[in-house]
């Protein structure tokens, strides 16, 4: 992998200002892209995120915090980030929630909140970014989907909708985008990350709840969870979910398109 690969590419990934987001916002911008992070977050998390992928080797950075339950908010982000450099070439779809209850249990505003940020969302910022890429025939579209874009769990059905409905969606817009560009231009593909559990924030408090079994033990805590859904006992680093989408946004990745790849400890293969 040519270490800057992205050089002269701006890249614009949702839900960045921690997590999974930043650590791909982090590894494109180490490839040297241009990087737009978004998010909602503090000042203080603001000027940390954008330190980050400055250090990594961003060429140059910006800001959202648009609030990607509302497509005006949508429409005027992907306005501002098309103009910033002439264009965007990559286009990471990670904003998301969650909340658990069981489909008698949930709040119909949980159900639409969910399904807008992690579904509606990426049909809004795909739509403003797929002409560019068309018509440059180049473009990276990676939609960070789930394990749930491919089985459910149960007390997760807004969130199991979405991501299905998110890796369906990436297929249509794979199949609509398939002939165009060429194997020099590096064509336009748009492909799903499927993580499991994944060393984040997110999935701290539960392993801490866990742990309280094994006298405060945060590994036998962390096993105890992952023993439930994912054979490898191993959570996925952060990093290493932001190589799989490097590797995505190469150049010879032209016909790696429409997947879903999970990086879930052969949790899928149940």
């Amino acid at each position: 992998m040519s270490d800057l690969f992205l050089k002269g590419k701006t890249a614009l990934v949702t839900g960045s200002a921690q997590g999974i987001g930043l650590a791909i916002a982090t590894r494109l911008a180490q490839a040297g892209a241009n990087i737009v992070l978004h998010g909602l977050a503090s000042p203080e998390q603001i000027s940390e995120a954008k330190a980050t992928v400055m250090a990594a080797g961003a060429t140059d950075v910006m800001f959202s915090d648009a609030d990607v339950s509302q497509p005006v908010a949508i429409e005027a982000m992907m306005k501002q980030v098309l103009a910033w450099k002439g264009g965007l070439e990559i286009l990471v779809n990670n904003a998301g929630i969650q909340h658990t209850a069981s489909v008698v249990d949930m709040p119909a505003a949980k159900w639409e909140a969910i399904i807008a940020i992690n579904l509606s969302s990426a049909f809004h910022t795909m739509q403003a970014a797929l002409p560019g890429m068309i018509e440059k025939g180049f473009g990276r579209i990676i939609n960070i989907a789930s394990v749930h874009g491919l089985v459910a769990s149960a007390q997760k059905g807004p969130y199991v909708a979405a991501k299905f409905g998110l890796v369906g969606l990436s297929k249509v817009a794979a199949l609509e985008v398939a002939a165009v560009g060429s194997r020099e231009s590096g064509g336009v593909t748009v492909n799903c990350i499927a993580p499991g559990w994944t060393e984040t924030a997110l999935i701290a408090p539960q392993i801490l709840a866990r742990a309280a079994k094994y006298g405060g033990d945060m590994k036998l805590g962390e096993q105890d969870l992952l023993k439930e859904k994912q054979p490898s006992l191993r959570t996925s680093a952060p990093s290493e979910i932001g190589e799989v989408a490097a590797m995505l946004c190469q150049t010879w990745a032209h016909n790696i398109n429409g997947i879903t790849l999970p990086v879930d400890g052969a949790w899928t293969s149940q």
